[in-house]
């Protein structure tokens, strides 16, 4: 699918680039701190933005890779339709899971942070904004999953054929 392979790729580079600010965010706090004597006051608040991000847009990304965390056993003993059947009940409850949890959720906390104007203390930016990572998240994932339920293989795909 095309639209998958664009969604991988920028995927792939955003996560690439926010955890590229995030070692320079900290490099900058222990140069600032133990060089020059006066360490930064918004670097420890933007790496805890930075690493929820990455994190919770990195689950996305190993979702749609079928990298994530998984107790495998079970599946792998089984053969045919029944481990088609069992692939299917995951990827249905991982969307039910990201919609209930993460978009429906999510949006929530974003509105209600949003609507009472919450602030980062060292940033001063909305809090909602950070929050914005869960719906999206959250919507990648029921995007992968579905894209997952009507694919016929069902391995891990290679991080290289993803991004060639």
């Amino acid at each position: 699918m095309k639209l998958r392979r664009v969604i991988d790729k920028t995927l792939f580079w955003l996560l690439v680039v926010l955890m590229g600010l995030m070692v320079i965010n900290v490099l900058w706090q222990v140069a600032s701190r133990f060089i020059l004597q006066s360490p930064s006051s918004f670097t420890d608040e933007l790496s805890r933005y930075l690493l929820i991000w990455v994190g919770i847009l990195g689950a996305s990304y190993v979702t749609g890779q079928k990298m994530h965390l998984a107790i495998d056993i079970f599946p792998n003993s089984l053969k045919g339709k029944k481990q088609r059947r069992l692939n299917i009940f995951i990827n249905i409850v991982v969307a039910l899971f990201a919609f209930f949890a993460m978009v429906w959720g999510g949006f929530n906390l974003m509105y209600i942070t949003l609507k009472l104007e919450q602030t980062s203390a060292s940033l001063g930016i909305p809090l909602g904004y950070v929050y914005m990572v869960i719906p999206l998240s959250g919507l990648l994932i029921i995007y992968y999953s579905i894209v997952n339920l009507f694919e016929k293989n069902t391995e891990p795909e290679e991080l290289g054929e993803t991004l060639a």
